[in-house]
């Protein structure tokens, strides 16, 4: 603490600031942080939910779609069975109790472990200008459900699609009090090209990401 104390310090003499914040800083502070002005940003085409599709395909990310949730098992057994992985997976609480067991899928609520091969997931929201998924760390969405397994299948509501970056940030600050833990944000396979600029998937996380979009 002694060291931030004296980094924090030597940033407000070089400000013209002295001592520690006072409540009237602090205020304004917390009132910047609540409101941000947003910068410019290109015009957001189309629709979300195709732009995000479209986005999402560029980066390696392979998608299914399906008319509603009951319908999550039946598209995740075929690409499971299409790519001839294996039909046991790991998911996150809230997808437990759908008919995995009718669609040959023995599926388990809890994070994942180094010997899971599959994950399933939902997400906070989605991002069509980038194709990204944005997911929160918490008690029902373990992380580790996304980032250990070698194959993530991510479940997507087409209404929690938003244009930009800046608007999955705005809904998190509409939605949650507080930031949680953790946000992640995957943009496709995890990938690599720090040895000989050869493009490596699967370097620090799944090599497939795979999208069941529930319109």
């Amino acid at each position: 603490m002694a060291a931030r104390e004296n980094i924090l310090s030597r940033i407000r003499a070089a400000q013209g600031r002295s001592g520690a914040p006072d409540a009237h800083e602090r205020e304004r502070v917390a009132a910047y942080i609540k409101a941000p002005q947003r910068g410019p940003r290109p015009p957001a085409g189309g629709v979300p939910a195709e732009r995000f599709v479209e986005r999402a395909a560029a980066l390696a990310t392979t998608y299914d779609k399906v008319g509603n949730l009951a319908d999550v098992p039946l598209a995740v057994a075929r690409y499971l069975a299409q790519r001839q992985l294996p039909r046991r997976a790991v998911c996150w609480p809230e997808f437990l109790e759908l008919e995995w067991e009718a669609a040959g899928i023995n599926v388990e609520a809890r994070g994942a472990l180094g010997s899971d091969l599959v994950g399933i997931t939902g997400a906070f929201c989605a991002v069509a200008e980038t194709g990204t998924l944005m997911l929160l760390s918490g008690p029902r969405t373990p992380a580790a459900t996304s980032l250990l397994p070698e194959t993530h299948i991510a479940v997507v509501r087409a209404g929690r699609i938003v244009p930009s970056m800046e608007d999955a940030w705005s809904l998190l600050r509409s939605e949650h009090g507080s930031m949680p833990r953790a946000v992640n944000f995957v943009s496709g396979p995890s990938r690599t090209a720090d040895i000989e600029q050869t493009l490596v998937l699967g370097a620090h996380g799944p090599y497939r990401v795979h999208v069941v979009l529930v319109r």
